[in-house]
């Protein structure tokens, strides 16, 4: 994008325009002492060639997922990625879509979403998904609210195993409701979520494949809270991991969302990711965002619509389910491809093949001195625990080119129990050359600081 500045002809044009005297005379709402008296601590302009060449040597400070050994996961994760997907959202009746209000010429972006929503279903073994939301966090959020309307109760339970961002989003979201009870961090698996259930409960959110990486027992969770006359929301932020286990909906869970990134999506620093939601059938109308339909037109054609808008853009505020306002359509667009392009063998071969990277991350990690490995149970993450604080070893670590995944004070800063915890994850682009690296750099961390 091109920064063309005015003259200041054109500028004396536009003031005259809507009857002002000078730029200033636009800010004469703002108060005085609320404006700057001197300009911005900013450089002075620049030639467009030293602006560029600035900006090329401070990205060259970063260092990219693909430089070295790479453990980092807690809700983002690197995976290959196929050139076919980049290829395909570049095209520019993808790339430069906004939205399908009018379906008459919205046909192929209304297809594309509409089998999303069919693979989400088919993924999270749900009956209906809806067009996308804007990444997992504010799917969790929504879906509590969501469960709220469909139980008239109030009181919501976030499991220990949920990644902090997404309870700090649902915290944020229910503006710290009194009857919003988050259990405390289980980095061993303990904690369990269904002794705090009530009658008063309108959800509990559990995660699994957890921010630690153990597995949760989606099955007994549906059943307790049931009982209770409560829904189930439940978690995923690894997606690849549907591949392999089963679908949530099968074991009795009311809504799902996950964090769609790993499936068509690069770490982009970040972001923009793709939050996927799917619910039952008897829930779609409390179901936020968009959600697109299939129809016939007047001469029996196949076509695809928007339905059930149940935006506070299309009908009254009041009413509206959200205000979420779009969906992440080009994010939505790149899983769907890639998703495409694995089918249900290929999907089911990338989790085992994460697997199984773990497990052998899992047995290097058990050889090394002082290194205690919490999970009996895990997809493609793991936690471990170390005699000494975490953080500074992921820097030695660093200085050697290892990202050796994220320390759990990083996220938990308030708990000293978690000091010593590290949050490892291995995909299939982790080979055993990474694995060793990191096992001989930690031996040798943990060895200097003894």
């Amino acid at each position: 994008m091109r920064y063309l500045p005015h003259s200041a002809a054109e500028r004396a044009e536009m003031l005259a325009v809507i009857g002002a005297k000078s730029a200033e005379e636009l800010f004469g709402a703002v108060p005085r002492h609320a404006l700057l008296t001197r300009p911005v601590d900013l450089p002075a302009h620049s030639p467009e060639f030293l602006v560029e060449a600035r900006m090329r040597a401070m990205a060259a400070r970063n260092r990219a997922g693909a430089d070295g050994p790479f453990f980092v996961g807690a809700g983002a994760y690197r995976h290959h990625v196929p050139a076919t997907v980049d290829h395909l959202i570049q095209r520019s009746e993808w790339l430069t879509a906004y939205t399908p209000y009018q379906p008459e010429v919205s046909q192929g972006t209304l297809q594309m979403l509409f089998e999303f929503q069919t693979q989400v279903a088919h993924l999270t073994g749900m009956d209906v998904a809806n067009a996308s939301m804007y990444d997992g966090s504010t799917a969790t959020a929504e879906a509590v609210l969501m469960a709220r309307r469909l139980t008239r109760k109030d009181r919501i339970i976030l499991s220990g195993g949920l990644h902090p961002h997404y309870r700090d989003v649902v915290h944020t979201y229910l503006d710290n409701s009194p009857n919003l009870v988050s259990l405390p961090a289980s980095p061993e698996g303990q904690g369990d979520i269904l002794d705090r259930i009530d009658d008063d409960t309108a959800a509990i959110v559990i995660q699994t494949p957890d921010f630690f990486g153990h597995l949760r027992d989606v099955k007994r969770a549906a059943d307790a809270i049931h009982a209770k006359g409560g829904l189930l929301i439940v978690v995923v932020t690894e997606v690849v991991s549907l591949g392999l286990l089963e679908a949530p909906g099968a074991l009795g869970a009311d809504i799902v969302v996950c964090e769609g990134q790993s499936i068509g999506n690069a770490l982009n620093f970040g972001g923009p990711y793709v939050g996927l939601m799917a619910t039952r059938k008897e829930f779609i109308r409390q179901m936020p965002g968009r959600l697109c339909g299939e129809t016939v037109d007047a001469d029996g054609n196949r076509g695809f619509v928007l339905t059930l808008s149940t935006r506070e853009q299309h009908i009254r505020r009041e009413k509206a389910t959200s205000n979420i306002c779009t969906n992440s359509g080009l994010c939505a667009l790149a899983f769907s491809i890639h998703m495409s392009l694995l089918g249900e063998a290929g999907l089911t071969r990338l989790a085992r093949l994460n697997h199984s990277r773990a497990a052998a991350l899992a047995k290097a990690l058990r050889a090394v001195p002082g290194v205690e490995l919490l999970n009996k149970t895990f997809f493609n993450e793991l936690t471990i625990r170390l005699p000494i604080p975490a953080a500074p070893v992921i820097e030695i670590l660093a200085e050697a080119d290892v990202l050796a995944g994220v320390p759990v004070s990083r996220l938990i800063p308030d708990d000293p129990a978690v000091d010593n915890l590290i949050v490892l994850a291995a995909t299939e682009l982790t080979t055993d050359a990474d694995i060793d690296m990191l096992a001989t750099c930690l031996n040798a961390a943990i060895g200097g600081a003894a």
